[in-house]
Order: C-alpha cells, then sequence, then structure tokens
C-alpha cells in the first residue's frame, strides 16, 4: 500500500446535449436552425464520453485538455445556463446522489478536477523506488497542483459568478481546491526530498526540504481544520490524520537531518536538542497515526524515523554528558530550519492557451454568433425600447396629460360650445326636481303639518285632562275642610301635588316651545312655497322659467365684432386647433419612431465586430458599448423635434389661459348670465329648503308621539294620586269613628260620619275600581293619625289607676265656618 493519497474521479453520467443545444438554438437564435450545427453537437458529445471514460493512463490527459479547451470556446458561444443539467458525484463517494447544475461552467471546472485526479492517480502509480519514478511521480503530482491551482484561480470564480449561493458546491470550492493542491505539492515535495536522501545529499539541504515538505502538509491540514464552511467531512476520515501524520514526520525529520549537520559542526548541545525535538515530533505524529488508522506504510514510516531519532538521542546525550559539556538550549532557542522548495504548480500550456490545442478550424460552433454579442444586442433592444419610452413615449404623454388637464380646468371646449346651443338645466337641478315630482313635495308638506297640528292638539288634551284630575281632587279637598274644620294632619292639595304641578309646568313650557318651532315651520314653508311648487313643474316649462344665457346674437342687437364674449370665444377656438395640431404631431411622431424601431437590426454590426475580435475571448457586452452608444444616438433627432413640440405648446398654453381670462371677465358682466345664476341658485336653495322643512316636520312628528306616551304616563300618575287621596280620607273617618266610639260617644261618631260625608255602614275604600297597589296610602295614615290602641285597653273598675290615667280629649264642637281656603290649580297658577 503506498505511503502517499491520491485523489479520485468525480463520477458523472450521460448528459442529453443534443436535445439541449437544438432547443437552445431554436429559442435564441431565430435566424439559424440546429440542423446545421449537427456535426458540432456529435463532437462535444465524442469529446465528453472520451473524457470521462474513467481509465488511467497517461494518454488520457489529452483528451482531458482537448475537451476543456473546446468548453472554453463553447462558453463563448452559448452562456452557462442553457438547460443542460450536468451530474456529478462526489469524489469521495461515488455511490451518493449525484449533485445536478444547470451550468456549463460546473462541467468545464469537474473536468479539471478529475485532469488532477488523473494526474494525482498517475504519480501515486509511479515506481518511487527508482529515479526515473520519482521523477515522473514529481511531475505528474506538480501537474496536479497546476489543474488544481488553474482550478481555484480560472473557473471557480466564473462558477460562483454564474451560480445562485444555493447551488454552490463546497466539493467544488476554492477551500477543497486549494487544500487539495497542497496534499499534491507537498507529496511532490516528499519525492523531491526522497531523490535527496536516496542520492545522499547534504544534510543540511535535505533538512532544508523535509521542512517544506512539512510546511505544505501544515497549510493542508490548516484548510481542513479551518475552512469556513468546513471541508473536513468530505474528505475519508484518516486523512485528516494522514496529513498530520506527515507533518510531525517531516517536522522530525528535518529535526533529525539538522542535528547531523550540527554534529559534522561539533554543535553537540544543538545535537542533542535538535534530536530531543525530534523525538517529541516524531512520537507525537505516531500517536496521531495510530489512533487515525492511516495507511501502515505511513505509520512504519514514522515508527522507523522514531527509532532511528531514539538511538541517536541516547548516544548524543551520552556523547555530550561524557565527553563534550556542551550546554543543551531549549528548543524554542534552536534557529528555525529553513525551507526549500523544490515543487510548484505546473500548469499545462493546453489549460492557458485553450488554442494550443485545438487550433483554428478545430472548434466546434465556430460560426454561431457567440451569446456575448447576442446579449449586446438583447441589451441594445431593451436600451432602445426603454429611451423610445422614456424620452418619446412618456414625454408626448405628458404633453398630452397637461393639454388636456389645462383644457379640462378651463372647461374647453364645453363653454365655447355652449354660447351656439341653448345650455339647458344643470344635471343636478334636473335630478332634484325630479326627486321633488316623484314625492308630490307640496302635497306631502301639506299632510305632514296637518298632521302635526292633530298631534299637538292630542297632546295638548292629555295635559288639561290631567289637569282636569287634579283640579277635582283639590275641589273635593277644600270641600271637605270647610264642613270639618278639626280634621287631622293631612296636607292640602296645594302642597301634595305641587311635584305634579310643576312636572306639568314643565311639559306645558316644552309644549309651548314645541308650538313655536311648529310655527316656523309653517312660516318657512309660506315662504319657499311658491318656489318649491316650481320645482314639481315639467321639466320643459321649469326650462323656459329660467332666463337663457345663449341668447342669439341678433336679439341682442349687434354684430360679432361688437361682442366681447364672442371675439374672445373664437380666439379660444382657433388656440385649441393649433393645440390640437401639435398634439396630432406629437402621436405622428411617435409612429414614426416606432416604425423606424421595427426595422432597426444591429446584429449585422456587432456580429462584424465581434468576429474581429480573438477567436478565443470571451466576448463581453461591455466591449461592444462604443456601438450601442453610437447606434442609439441615431433616436436623438426624435426627442430634439419632441421637445420643440412642446416648447410652441407651453407658449399656446399660456395664450390659451389668458384668453380664457378675458373670455370669463366678458360672460360674468353679461347680465343675462347674471339673472340666469340667480335664478338657478334659488332653484337650488327652494330644494334644500323643502328638505330641511320635510326633515323639520318629520322630526315633529316623532316628538309628538314620544311626547304623548310620557304624558299619557303622566296622566296615569295623576289619577293614581286623585285615587290615593281619597283612599286616605276614607281611612282617616273610619279611624276618627273608631275612637268616638271607644270613648261611648255614639253621637260623635255618627257627627263625625256625617261632616265628612261618609257613611257608618260604608267600608274604608272607595267604591271605585280598585286601584293599584299604593305602598305610600298606609305611611301617610300612619304619619296623619295617631294610634287608638291606648283607648282600649283600660284598667279595671276598681283599680287606682284612674286617677293617674290621662284621658283623651273629648270630642270638639263645630265652631263657625272659616273662610273658604282655594287650592292652588291649574286657573289659579295661570292666574298667577
Amino acid at each position: 500500500m503506498p505511503n502517499q493519497l491520491s485523489i479520485p474521479f468525480k463520477k458523472t453520467y450521460i448528459v442529453p446535449i443534443r436535445q439541449a443545444v437544438r432547443d437552445y438554438i431554436l429559442a435564441h437564435h431565430s435566424g439559424t436552425h440546429p440542423d446545421a450545427y449537427r456535426w458540432d453537437i456529435s463532437q462535444w458529445e465524442k469529446l465528453r464520453a472520451d473524457a470521462t471514460s474513467g481509465t488511467v493512463h497517461v494518454d488520457r490527459v489529452g483528451a482531458f485538455l482537448s475537451y476543456h479547451a473546446q468548453l472554453v470556446f463553447i462558453l463563448t458561444k452559448f452562456p452557462p445556463d442553457i438547460g443542460l443539467e450536468i451530474p456529478y458525484a462526489p469524489a469521495f463517494n461515488s455511490s451518493a446522489l449525484p449533485q445536478s447544475l444547470n451550468n456549463l461552467v460546473y462541467e468545464r471546472a469537474s473536468v479539471l478536477y478529475n485532469l488532477a485526479a488523473l494526474y494525482s492517480q498517475l504519480a501515486s502509480a509511479e515506481d518511487r523506488s527508482t529515479p526515473q519514478g520519482l521523477k515522473q511521480a514529481i511531475k505528474f503530482y506538480q501537474n496536479a497542483a497546476g489543474a488544481l491551482n488553474f482550478l481555484h484561480d480560472s473557473a471557480l470564480p466564473q462558477l460562483r459568478a454564474s451560480s445562485s449561493p444555493e447551488d454552490a458546491s463546497i466539493e467544488i470550492g476554492e477551500s477543497f481546491a486549494k487544500c487539495l493542491e497542497f496534499i499534491m505539492l507537498a507529496q511532490a515535495q516528499e519525492c523531491v526530498w526522497q531523490r535527496a536522501v536516496m542520492d545522499n545529499y547534504k544534510n543540511g539541504l535535505i533538512a532544508k526540504l523535509a521542512a517544506k515538505v512539512a510546511s505544505f502538509y501544515g497549510s493542508a491540514v490548516k484548510y481542513v481544520k479551518d475552512s469556513s464552511p468546513s471541508i473536513k467531512h468530505i474528505f475519508p476520515s484518516n486523512w485528516a490524520s494522514h496529513l498530520e501524520t506527515k507533518e510531525f514526520h517531516f517536522l522530525a525529520a528535518a529535526q533529525f537531518r539538522k542535528s547531523l549537520e550540527d554534529l559534522e559542526a561539533h554543535r553537540y548541545g544543538h545535537e542533542v536538542a535538535r534530536l530531543s525535538e525530534a523525538q517529541v515530533l516524531a512520537r507525537k505524529g505516531y500517536d496521531i497515526g495510530r489512533r487515525g488508522a492511516v495507511a501502515q506504510p505511513v505509520q512504519q514510516d514514522i515508527k522507523s524515523l522514531l527509532d532511528i531519532v531514539q538511538k541517536n538521542v541516547a548516544r548524543a546525550e551520552r556523547d555530550n554528558d561524557l565527553i563534550y559539556h556542551q550546554d543543551v538550549p531549549p528548543a524554542s532557542a534552536l534557529p528555525p530550519v529553513p525551507e526549500v522548495s523544490m515543487a510548484q504548480p505546473l500548469i499545462d500550456p493546453g489549460l492557458q492557451d485553450p488554442k494550443t490545442i485545438v487550433g483554428k478550424d478545430g472548434v466546434i460552433f465556430g460560426e454561431l454568433l457567440g451569446w456575448g454579442a447576442r446579449l449586446a444586442i438583447e441589451i441594445y433592444n431593451d436600451r432602445r425600447r426603454n429611451w423610445i419610452a422614456d424620452e418619446v413615449q412618456d414625454r408626448a404623454r405628458h404633453l398630452d396629460d397637461a393639454l388636456s388637464s389645462a383644457r379640462d380646468s378651463l372647461n374647453l371646449p364645453a363653454a365655447l360650445d355652449a354660447l351656439d346651443r341653448p345650455v339647458g338645466l344643470p344635471p343636478s337641478l334636473v335630478r332634484k326636481a325630479e326627486e321633488v315630482r316623484l314625492e308630490s313635495g307640496p302635497e306631502r308638506v301639506d299632510t305632514y303639518i296637518r298632521d302635526v297640528q292633530a298631534l299637538a292638539q292630542h297632546v295638548s288634551s292629555l295635559l288639561d285632562e290631567a289637569m282636569d284630575i287634579l283640579d277635582q281632587e283639590a275641589d273635593e279637598d277644600e270641600a271637605l275642610r270647610e264642613r270639618r274644620r278639626l280634621v287631622p294632619e293631612r296636607l292640602p292639595s296645594l302642597e301634595a301635588n305641587k311635584d305634579l304641578v310643576v312636572k306639568e309646568q314643565q311639559y306645558r313650557n316644552v309644549l309651548e316651545k314645541a308650538r313655536e318651532s311648529d310655527a316656523l315651520v309653517r312660516k318657512k314653508w309660506e315662504e319657499w312655497e311658491d318656489s318649491i311648487m316650481q320645482l314639481t313643474w315639467p321639466e320643459d316649462e321649469l326650462e323656459l322659467s329660467i332666463p337663457s344665457s345663449t341668447v342669439e346674437l341678433a336679439r341682442r342687437g349687434g354684430s360679432i365684432a361688437s361682442d366681447p364674449t364672442r371675439v374672445h370665444a373664437r380666439a379660444l377656438r382657433g388656440l385649441l386647433e393649433q393645440l390640437e395640431d401639435l398634439s396630432k404631431a406629437r402621436a405622428e411622431l411617435a409612429a414614426r419612431v416606432d416604425r423606424f424601431a421595427s426595422s432597426d437590426d444591429i446584429t449585422q454590426r456587432v456580429a462584424k465586430a465581434a468576429s474581429a475580435m480573438e477567436q478565443w475571448v470571451n466576448v463581453q457586452p461591455a466591449m461592444l458599448e462604443d456601438i450601442l452608444e453610437e447606434e442609439l444616438s441615431k433616436y436623438d433627432k426624435y426627442r430634439i423635434q419632441l421637445e420643440d413640440n412642446g416648447q410652441k405648446q407651453g407658449v399656446l398654453l399660456h395664450s390659451l389661459q389668458e384668453r380664457h381670462g378675458h373670455f370669463i371677465q366678458s360672460r360674468r358682466e353679461d347680465a343675462v348670465v347674471k339673472e340666469r345664476e340667480l335664478a338657478l341658485q334659488s332653484l337650488d336653495l327652494a330644494y334644500h329648503k323643502y328638505r330641511e322643512i320635510v326633515r323639520n316636520l318629520e322630526e315633529g312628528q316623532k316628538f309628538y308621539n314620544d311626547f304623548s306616551v310620557l304624558l299619557s304616563e303622566f296622566r296615569t300618575s295623576c289619577r293614581e294620586y286623585a285615587t290615593s287621596r281619597r283612599y286616605e280620607v276614607s281611612a282617616l273617618a273610619h279611624a276618627l269613628e273608631d275612637t268616638a266610639l271607644s270613648a261611648g260617644d255614639a253621637e260623635g261618631a255618627e257627627a263625625v260620619l256625617n261632616d265628612m260625608d261618609i257613611s257608618a255602614s260604608d267600608p274604608p275604600f272607595s267604591t271605585t275600581p280598585e286601584p293599584a297597589p299604593m305602598p305610600d296610602i298606609q305611611q301617610n295614615i300612619t304619619q296623619n293619625v295617631k294610634p287608638a290602641s291606648a283607648v282600649f285597653d283600660l284598667p279595671p273598675p276598681d283599680s287606682d289607676e284612674w286617677e293617674t290615667m290621662v284621658l283623651p280629649p273629648a270630642p270638639s264642637m263645630p265652631k263657625k265656618a272659616q273662610p273658604k281656603r282655594k287650592p292652588v290649580t291649574r286657573s289659579a297658577q295661570k292666574g298667577k
């Protein structure tokens, strides 16, 4: 098993080159048929098959170089993404799913990678035990490093620029390529070191060569460990350990060879120090290799070095201790071993100059217009289209919009047309008159007024009924007080119904204000009735009733020249005609530009310029920028004409605004126009007054309906109040009767009932239907009547308590009639 690494091939599969190329040519080269390139397509397929055959032989190098050269030329004719999906499996796991990219640069990068793999496998196959084998291995390893270096510097930047971040391949990436390049350089340098050992070069030179081998391996290890994103998982598990073992092996070998040089120079202390350092490095490398399961030849190599170093350490320490007695410096104080590099990337001339491989006549798709030139033509077409849109179409549209906006703001030519035909009624007024006519406006208002008046009378009658109830109760209370002077403590009606009377006064004030509002609405209707009636006329009659502003000149008794309005109108029409001519000229200019652009084709000129360049140059659109600018300058004349058109329009619009001002002023001074405006304003105002009156009457209806509910409740409250007062009188009478009977005065009790006009057999309730429960009646009775239980609670006849007991007073005798107290009723309050 060899003690060096080789790079495996990336496995690929057959791809449909023929179909992808045909589809692309049909889609992007309208003047070319794909059958014209059948031979070219066949050559492409054959070249790819030769380059991907998978055998390891030095003759395959030419197949790789030829295919790469053609790919370089193909990429000058086609863009990277022609719809051809190219699959390549991971190099270190060929059975895994391949990564497919629609990118020809990916194909080129993979070809360069496989070329490097071929070189590395050729080098590994050489017999390095012979000078010739070492020479060939050194060359192949350097060629592999050169292919990887060319991949890193040439193909990968192009791949990164033509791919999206999602399609980026870590395996075909900068870190991966650079790591492999350093591995190949390290192994080439190792072969140089091996040849130096074989040829017995001086120990100092061999040490320098070994130090550079360790440096190359160290650089590779650094890429494996420190790359971002990491590439360590791409390699087999033992590759990192192999590289570290090799690094420490050659660090130890460099120190060992340098110690031999120190021994020859009698620097025994340095010899011991370097041998000790070599022993540490070799042991560390051996431990890494053993734990990392690196190849046995690699472990045997470093184990052999470790054994030699250990024997020399024992000898050198013994000799220095017994004979030389030189100081042994620490390892950090030792001068570093200089590095001598004998390996460098060798880039094949066929990679750097592909035309040396193919020749002038051997290229495929040589007659096809390159994609860079075609892209330049597309860029020119886009620029031309954008230039026409911005400089011609948008400017013309802006000028047309400015003209349309100016005419609309001045109401032209409608204002001029109105002079020559009857004006008619404004559409808004026609709609309003139709609305009033359909609603039978006057009849509707009259009906509303009658309904509101009826509701007002009904509401007033409800309030009067409530006050009649209070007046009747007050009369009953006054009559009772005239018949019986000594009525127990009971509030007179004047005080008892005070809250209801106050509420009635509030309601009456509200009702009075409502009557005033009704009167205002009726007055408003009387003022505007005639104008609202006019809105209900038929449209032709309504139009005839309004003065017309389009009175014929003959009826005015003058000529056109003497009429300022007609003079200004004629001037305005002339300006409008000139502006219309400018608008038509712009439309014609835009049409000419479109016709010229449709026949403008720079394909021949661009193709001629591209063919004049080096055949293998990847033509970029920027190389043809001068031609594009020169061709686009052909359209400058149209911009100049459009700018002149815009300046003329600006002057005419200024004149139009000035003349329109004079025209409007002449119209304002026309007496007929003023009269018409007043008539139209009056009708418009009449409509709004109609709406206002209807709204007021509807609000009045709602008010009276709601108010009638409120007054009905108030009337019910007055009835309940009167009923409770009558109940109270009946209860008082029976209480007094019981008091008189308990005192043994039957005649007095009869007198009480007679005075109150209540029969002894009458119950203490009204004969009227029983009212709703009144919880405040019992409370009034309790407050106004003293308890009679003390009268019946008498002591026994033979008790001494009779002497100290306070007896109730005797019934009072009727006194002289006192002046009658008039209750405060509705009439009395009105008198106040």
